[in-house]
């Protein structure tokens, strides 16, 4: 008789007769249910059922001891030929269950790829960045260059080239934050004016956009916030021309014409100094709750430029004059949005800044 691949001859013995007809049946049977099986997870159960130490060849080979010494060597043969043909078909069947997994793996993660990618979310400029940009572009076009200073800046240049010496009062109007007694984070971008002046001659036109810090925080104030400082210098430079570029600015920026109003006030850096208003962008000047039914909505401050901060840079007062101004981008932002609170540009709420 044959059986995968090995032929049994008739052994004459009854216990060898007996122990080749149990060795035919288990490899009968473990040749059906390997056939059988689907998954490799069945066939590792039938490797350790029928090869495992304690499957039914290895009971099969302990039956040994009752054969003669003569019988033993031609049945361990038997068992081991037995052994190596389940392993081959073991081996076999695990390869055509993998190809057929595989193939049920690509039949049913088919992509189609003529759809679309999933796209990204995209992020967006945080809204002081758009503002910023604006009113540089706009200044640009004005004919202003842009210039920048450090943060962490020496008293001098943040305080007494700008006229305000030591126990000046102006100095309270400021809440600074002090790094050491000569040096303080910026309150104002006005000390990159100090530095342009220092290093350049007139005529001079430029702006400054930059970080700002001052104890302060509520609704409408930061501890860090953003400001843009803008001066020009040169000679016969009039209190008209400084009208005339803020009113060009204002109407560009929120994009129409405004109402621009100017009022006295006090700068230690400027002289004659006055605050700037605009006709409320809400009511459009007729008196709401934003303006406090005023009309109007305090916008930036300005003013001639001291002569007391051109002796400071060595300019002649007697031929050279200027103004300067400066504004809040918070601020700006905040009117031309309709933002009512200050700490939304700082507490990163997708849900906000995903409205620009």
């Amino acid at each position: 008789m044959e059986a995968f691949g090995f032929h049994y001859s008739f052994w004459l013995t009854v216990g060898d007769n007996y122990m080749k007809l149990q060795l035919e049946e288990i490899l009968a049977e473990g040749r059906a249910l390997i056939a059988g099986a689907d998954s490799e997870s069945s066939l590792n159960d039938l490797r350790v059922q029928y090869l495992g130490k304690k499957g039914h060849l290895t009971a099969v080979m302990k039956t040994m001891a009752e054969l003669s010494p003569a019988e033993r060597p031609a049945f361990g043969k038997r068992v081991n030929e037995a052994k190596a043909a389940l392993e081959e078909l073991l081996d076999q069947r695990f390869r055509e269950v993998r190809a057929l997994e595989l193939e049920k793996r690509l039949a049913n993660e088919r992509l189609d790829v003529t759809l679309p990618g999933r796209r990204l979310p995209q992020g967006t400029l945080h809204p002081i960045t758009l503002v910023t940009e604006e009113v540089t572009r706009i200044f640009s076009t004005l004919g202003f260059g842009i210039v920048e200073g450090p943060e962490i800046e020496n008293d001098y240049y943040n305080f007494e080239a700008l006229n305000m010496p030591r126990n000046h009062p102006a100095r309270d109007m400021q809440d600074t934050f002090y790094v050491s007694d000569d040096v303080v984070l910026r309150t104002h971008t006005s000390p990159v004016q100090i530095r342009t002046m220092l290093q350049h001659r007139p005529p001079l036109k430029v702006i400054a956009p930059g970080t700002v810090y001052r104890r302060d925080s509520d609704l409408t104030h930061s501890p860090m916030f953003h400001q843009v400082e803008g001066f020009l210098v040169d000679r016969q430079v009039t209190f008209g021309d400084l009208k005339g570029t803020l009113k060009t600015f204002l109407n560009r920026f929120f994009g129409r014409e405004l109402g621009v109003r100017f009022r006295p006030s006090f700068f230690p850096f400027t002289e004659p100094s006055a605050e700037v208003d605009i006709a409320c962008v809400i009511c459009r000047g007729k008196g709401c709750r934003v303006c406090k039914d005023s009309g109007w909505l305090e916008i930036l401050g300005c003013g001639m430029i001291d002569p007391e901060v051109f002796k400071a840079v060595g300019y002649d007062p007697a031929v050279v004059t200027g103004y300067a101004f400066g504004m809040g981008l918070e601020r700006l932002c905040m009117l031309k949005n309709g933002i009512n609170d200050l700490r939304l540009f700082f507490e990163n709420d997708i849900r906000f800044l995903r409205q620009f």
